[in-house]
């Protein structure tokens, strides 16, 4: 589609979006953001006419890109037939809806529970969890995004949290694996899987196996930086919880449905959690949905005795409709696949060369579509191009780089010193060409506040 300019069009919706919208994480006399008049693909654009290519993918959500016409056409004709029952029902959309999510999980990971989206799922598995095992207590990862409900967000292992944590919310954080920025002083991945391992199951001791009824990963953590866990990690933590019967949780509401190259992230550790969370892609976002997908021990805790939750619109027949038609175009049209080899071919080395031009990228790390540069001021030393949590004037050199790519006609996932590379995971050569020439641009305003 080619876009028409209508900047009186524009100046109304942003008036009206500056008068009544309440944006989530902003102070709201400081945003400004973009009137956008459509999208189709990777691209969207404003109603001045000009077009961006989306490397955020929504919030890392639009796997199949935007206005796919299969999906469209899917949840039309669901809205015709049905647009709405009650979730204690069957019905055709959300039975085939779960029989599809429940193919492509790993081991037996069958039962679906549908939420209306990640953080209501992460809410969700928690309470399973913590009603499975009778214990309390939930651990999670410094460097990790699980929600902004909450408790999602005290499970959360970044700034987000601190304005909402409760104190009181049972959860305990700790250090994962991350080399380039360690904790442990390793200086191999060996040495860094082998002692974040061994930190975990210390503070496992000393807070008390038996208070501890889950452990929650981001399978790869996203917002956090993309961090792809060393070999051996994930494995390492499944048999730690199988140690002190602990329920494993591995949150995918980013990294899955293709996003890494595979179905599911956990897929490239050939690890099966026992409670695993989705949303995002499972329908590129069409229509709000998540969900939690439970093995049969944990099922079967809830074969005799109601589970004590539920949401109005779980399984909203709209929503597992497209749900269906995305599953089924990721199939025919490779759109897994298409992640995995342009990520190898493309992503990988393209952003691999940015480096060695750029001085202010310290690391390139990801798989599939899902990558991340970490920007940093200086190299040897490895400081963050901003400050952690960086505010303000502290933070201008990533508003440089940020409005420097936008000016490419690149909109960019920018989170702390980091920006994410995670377009449509069925994006073409030729697309991700065009956006890593944008993003060569860019980088040259981070290059001048480097030493």
């Amino acid at each position: 589609m080619t876009p028409q300019p209508n900047p009186e069009a524009g100046a109304a919706v942003k008036a009206a979006d500056r008068a009544h919208v309440f944006h989530s994480w902003s102070a709201q006399d400081l945003i400004d953001p973009l009137a956008v008049a459509g999208a189709e693909g990777s691209y969207f654009w404003d109603y001045d006419g000009k077009r961006y290519l989306d490397f955020t993918s929504g919030l890392v959500y639009t796997n199949i890109g935007y206005q796919h016409p299969q999906v469209v056409a899917a949840i039309q004709e669901q809205a015709a037939k049905m647009t709405t029952f009650a979730p204690a029902f069957a019905i055709e959309a959300r039975s085939e809806a779960a029989r599809l999510i429940a193919e492509r999980t790993p081991g037996d990971l069958d039962k679906i529970f549908f939420t209306n989206g990640g953080a209501d799922a992460v809410e969700h598995a928690v309470r399973m969890a913590r009603l499975h095992t009778g214990r309390p207590k939930v651990l999670s990862a410094y460097r990790s995004y699980h929600g902004g409900t909450q408790q999602a967000v005290n499970i959360t292992g970044d700034p987000r949290r601190w304005p909402s944590d409760s104190g009181t919310a049972g959860v305990i954080h700790f250090w994962a694996p991350f080399l380039y920025r360690s904790r442990f002083y390793a200086e191999t991945e060996e040495q860094e899987c082998a002692r974040a391992l061994e930190h975990l199951e210390t503070t496992i001791a000393f807070e008390g196996p038996g208070t501890i009824a889950a452990i929650i990963l981001e399978t790869v953590p996203g917002t956090a930086g993309i961090m792809v866990p060393p070999p051996g990690y994930l494995a390492g933590v499944r048999e730690i919880c199988d140690k002190y019967g602990i329920v494993f949780v591995l949150d995918e509401v980013m990294a899955g449905f293709g996003r890494t190259g595979e179905w599911f992230a956990a897929d490239l550790f050939g690890v099966v959690p026992d409670l695993m969370t989705f949303a995002k892609g499972v329908n590129s976002g069409y229509v709000p949905l998540g969900g939690v997908a439970i093995s049969q021990k944990i099922a079967e805790t809830f074969g005799k005795r109601p589970y004590p939750g539920g949401l109005t619109y779980s399984g909203h027949p709209l929503a597992c409709a497209a749900a269906v038609a995305t599953l089924t175009v990721m199939e025919e049209e490779g759109v897994v696949e298409n992640a995995r080899r342009l990520g190898e071919s493309v992503v990988g080395p393209g952003l691999a060369e940015l480096a060695e031009r750029h001085p202010s990228v310290g690391e390139v790390r990801g798989t599939g579509m899902f990558w991340a540069l970490d920007l940093v001021r200086n190299r040897e030393t490895r400081e963050p191009l901003v400050p952690y949590n960086a505010a303000g004037e502290a933070n201008a050199p990533m508003a440089a780089f940020t409005a420097a790519a936008k000016k490419n006609g690149l909109w960019p996932f920018v989170n702390m010193n980091r920006t994410h590379v995670v377009p449509p995971c069925n994006v073409t050569e030729a697309e991700l060409k065009e956006g890593l020439a944008a993003l060569d641009a860019a980088l040259s305003a981070a290059d001048e506040h480097t030493v």
